[in-house]
């Protein structure tokens, strides 16, 4: 199996309002952050707006990024299901496309007991041949994975990674006391220098999308244990963060690579779109941003 670590961009899902996926737009970008250093990608990740794709547009999207990858980097591609029997079908039929592993979601509509929580990671690892990386984050789950539930995850021969998106360093730490075979990628929404201090393997993250390269260089310089000068970069990186915290992700992710030049299109509706100030405070940010890529 591969072992994963490094930059992840949770990649934009390029679409028309008519709903087509703009599969030409999606594997530009892909060749790009490629060119630009990234480590893998992740297709239908939160910032993939998987939630508001149906399940012709969500395969299009994978299969149009693992064509584009064509074997340079692993695709993690997400499943995201409420049915225990959809998320195999989908895990299933993205190994079949080539996927070189599952970032598994759990959607739920009723509250789950840890172990229900269990059998449904557990069926997806069970369905597939390739790694299953963890994907929890509060904000937006009603049924989150507790540490025991990580615990005992852990054990199965298949799940090697979580991604935890609970801004809660300290429980990152938790999650490597308890199972130190398993591997913690950060979230965008904690500050990525810091988890590779306490041991992280990389993050995550759709800012990548918009900062592949300062992104990379802050990978580097953390893996070489040059955490002063990491820290710097990380602080002039965190701008972003702030940024996009205060609008809708996916909305701000796609505005910065319109600014960038891809014509990835809106967010999927009832999503809003950025408004003309918003855009100017992305676009701002950014544009500092190239000036921290040039120093």
């Amino acid at each position: 199996m591969p072992d994963l670590h490094g930059v992840f961009p949770y990649l934009v899902s390029p679409i028309e309002s008519s709903g087509r996926i703009k599969t030409d737009v999606l594997g530009q970008l892909c060749d790009d952050l490629i060119k630009a250093g990234v480590h893998g990608l992740t297709p239908l990740g939160s910032t993939g707006e998987f939630a508001y794709l149906d399940s012709g547009q969500r395969t299009a999207v994978v299969q149009a990024t693992i064509e584009a990858a064509h074997k340079r980097v692993p695709v993690i591609a997400g499943v995201a299901a409420t049915a225990t029997a959809d998320a195999v079908i989908q895990a299933k039929s993205y190994q079949r496309l080539g996927a070189d592993g599952i970032l598994a979601i759990l959607e739920s509509y009723f509250p789950l007991k840890d172990a229900q929580v269990e059998a449904y990671f557990c069926a997806i690892a069970d369905a597939i041949d390739i790694p299953v990386v963890l994907y929890t984050n509060p904000q937006f789950q009603r049924s989150d994975l507790s540490l025991d539930t990580i615990a005992k995850l852990s054990t199965h021969p298949r799940i090697q990674y979580i991604k935890d998106a609970s801004t809660n360093t300290g429980r990152l730490l938790s999650i490597m006391n308890r199972c130190p075979d398993m591997k913690v990628f950060s979230a965008s929404a904690h500050i990525p220098a810091a988890v590779m201090l306490i041991g992280g393997v990389g993050w995550m993250a759709g800012p990548a999308c918009v900062v592949p390269r300062l992104s990379v260089r802050l990978y580097e310089l953390c893996r070489a244990g040059r955490f002063d000068e990491a820290m710097t970069l990380q602080r002039g990186l965190w701008g972003i963060n702030e940024a996009f915290a205060r609008f809708n992700l996916a909305a701000c992710i796609k505005a910065g690579l319109q600014f960038q030049g891809y014509d990835v299109g809106e967010p999927v509706p009832p999503q809003p779109a950025l408004g003309p100030e918003e855009r100017r405070i992305v676009e701002k940010t950014l544009s500092e941003l190239g000036s921290l890529a040039t120093g």
